[in-house]
């Protein structure tokens, strides 16, 4: 099976995580996610309303008819499906990579039940192949990078990118994570750190992994 196809198959897994009537679920962003919300008019009778991670994912949502709220509106969440950039054996994840880092931190923290879909491309014995993206608010951009230096990383500017709340992205690379808490909070310790990529506070409650058998896997 192909990259997309492997996308589609633990898309469609995920729906049966959408399990009860007149759900407010949040929905997160990327290829993998898009997959999802092309299959959610399948379960369309229950949900009650969406909470989008970003601008994107709330287009397609309401192209297709759902509802997206905030979550100032909704409160917590029984339910958030999203994906990720790298995913370890103790569920810890990286995200990020399309840009949405903070929203779907945001929302993964206020959701119950956090179901995370990848294929088994992401799976990694340690965090940190991928690069780690920050979201830093602009002026101080130089200056987290010159910090993340000395954590043992090399930043690089994602250039010409801002994010849905108008801030600039640093993506980290060459780090080893072998504590992904600690650099969690060491990084947003950072003044002008809005978030780090890093989800191993709130990690993920399921990983559903697609593999080339054919088969998905419960994490």
């Amino acid at each position: 099976m192909n990259s997309e196809q492997l996308k589609k198959q633990v898309a469609e897994a995920a729906l049966a995580y959408i399990n009860d009537f007149d759900m407010i679920i949040g929905i997160g962003t990327g290829s993998t996610v898009n997959h999802l919300i092309d299959l959610l008019p399948q379960v369309k009778n229950r949900i009650e309303a969406v909470v989008s991670s970003s601008e994107e994912s709330t287009k397609r949502l309401q192209a297709l008819g759902f509802k997206v709220k905030e979550l100032n509106q909704t409160g917590d969440l029984s339910l958030y499906i999203d994906g990720a950039d790298e995913a370890d054996a103790h569920n810890r994840l990286t995200k990020g990579g399309g840009g949405a880092l903070t929203r779907e931190k945001i929302i993964a923290a206020a959701s119950q039940q956090f179901v995370c879909i990848i294929d088994e491309s992401k799976q990694v014995d340690v965090l940190g192949k991928y690069p780690l993206p920050i979201e830093v608010l602009p002026m101080a951009r130089s200056y987290v990078a010159r910090q993340t230096v000395k954590l043992g990383g090399q930043p690089i500017y994602r250039d010409g990118f801002v994010t849905d709340n108008g801030n600039q992205i640093i993506d980290i690379h060459n780090l080893k994570i072998l504590d992904p808490v600690e650099l969690e909070n060491k990084i947003n310790q950072i003044p002008g750190v809005v978030t780090n990529g890093l989800f191993a506070q709130r990690k993920a409650d399921v990983i559903l992994v697609a593999n080339h058998d054919g088969e998905v896997v419960k994490q």
